[in-house]
C-alpha cells in the first residue's frame, strides 16, 4: 500500500489477501467493511465503484483501520456498529457486542407474549436483566410497541449506550433503565417476562477466549464466575419474586450450563414447567422457567 495509486478493487484484492494471511477471520468481509467504514459509504456502494481512485488521505486511514484489527479489536468496536434484530445498534468497549444467538431471546420473548391473556387494566411488562447495549429491549420495543419495558444494567456506562440505541429507534420513551447489580436496579413490579443474556463465561476458562474477546470486550459482562453459573444462579432463585403468576424467564447461556440451569430452575421451587430452546445452530441455548 505505497504511493502509487490504489482503486478501490485493487486495494480490497491486496487487503483481503494480508488478512487471510495474518488468520483474521472473514478476510474478504473485513476488509470490505473496513473500506466503507472509511470511505463513510456501504459494501453495495464499493462494487458499483470498483474502478474508483483512492486518496493518499483514504489510503493511509483505511491502512489504520486495519492495524487495528490486526491487533485482534473486533471489527465492530472499529466500525462503531453491529446488526441485530435487522436493526443497526451502536456498540464500544463498554458493551458485549451483541451475537446472532441471542435473536432466539426476541423470538421466544415474542412467542410467549402472543400466547399469553392480555393483563387487565394495565400495559404488558417486560423486564430486560444485563441489557448491556440495550439490543434485546429496544428490539422487543420495536416489536411489541404495547409493552412497558425496564431494561437494567450494574455498568452505567452500557446504559448511557442503551439509551443512545433506544433514541437512535425511536423507544426511548417507552423503555425505563434502571441502574444496579440485577434486581439492585429492578423496581419492585410484578413483570409478565423477564429475559436476560447475564455474564456466563466460566471464569476457569477465561483466559483461553479468542483474544478479541477476552482483550476487548468488558469482563464485567462476560465472567460468570466459578461454572459461569454466579449471577444465572441468582436470576433464577430471583426472578419469581418479580414474575406473575405464569409469567415466563428466559436466560441466555452456553450449551453446557443449560442442564445446570434446569437444576437451578427446580431448587427455586417456584417454577411450573420449565425446558431449553436451540439455538440456530441446533444447540441449547436458552432455559425457560414459568412462574407457578
Amino acid at each position: 500500500m505505497g504511493s502509487r495509486t490504489w482503486t478501490i478493487k485493487d486495494l480490497l484484492l491486496v487487503s483481503a489477501d494480508y488478512l487471510k494471511q495474518k488468520e483474521i477471520d472473514s478476510p474478504r468481509l473485513t476488509a470490505e467493511v473496513l473500506l466503507a467504514r472509511q470511505l463513510q459509504t456501504d459494501r453495495l456502494a464499493l462494487y458499483l465503484n470498483f474502478d474508483q481512485p483512492l486518496t493518499e488521505a483514504e489510503v493511509s486511514g483505511y491502512r489504520a483501520l486495519v492495524r487495528r484489527r490486526l491487533r485482534r479489536e473486533p471489527l465492530h468496536y472499529i466500525t462503531g456498529v453491529r446488526e441485530f434484530w435487522s436493526l443497526d445498534f451502536m456498540v464500544d468497549p463498554s458493551v458485549l457486542i451483541p451475537r446472532p444467538e441471542s435473536e432466539i431471546l426476541v423470538e421466544q420473548a415474542l412467542a410467549r407474549l402472543r400466547a399469553a391473556p392480555e393483563p387487565a387494566g394495565r400495559e404488558v411488562r417486560i423486564l430486560d436483566l444485563c441489557t448491556g447495549c440495550g439490543a434485546l429491549a429496544v428490539s422487543l420495543a420495536m416489536e411489541a410497541p404495547g409493552a412497558e419495558i425496564w431494561a437494567t444494567d450494574i455498568s452505567g456506562d452500557a446504559l448511557r449506550v442503551a439509551r443512545r440505541n433506544a433514541e437512535r429507534h425511536g423507544v426511548a420513551e417507552r423503555i425505563r433503565f434502571g441502574e444496579g447489580d440485577l434486581w439492585a436496579g429492578v423496581p419492585d413490579l410484578a413483570f409478565d417476562l423477564i429475559l436476560s443474556n447475564p455474564p456466563y463465561v466460566a471464569a476457569e476458562t477465561y483466559d483461553d477466549l479468542p483474544p478479541e474477546v477476552r482483550d476487548y470486550e468488558p469482563r464485567l459482562a462476560l465472567d460468570g464466575g466459578e461454572k459461569g453459573l454466579r449471577i444465572i444462579r441468582k436470576i433464577f432463585s430471583g426472578a419469581a419474586r418479580y414474575l406473575i403468576p405464569g409469567g415466563w424467564l428466559l436466560v441466555e447461556m452456553s450449551p453446557g450450563q443449560t442442564r445446570d440451569a434446569l437444576t437451578l430452575a427446580d431448587a427455586a421451587g417456584a417454577y411450573g414447567e420449565t425446558g431449553r430452546i436451540r439455538d440456530y445452530g441446533g444447540l441449547y441455548r436458552v432455559v425457560a422457567a414459568k412462574r407457578m
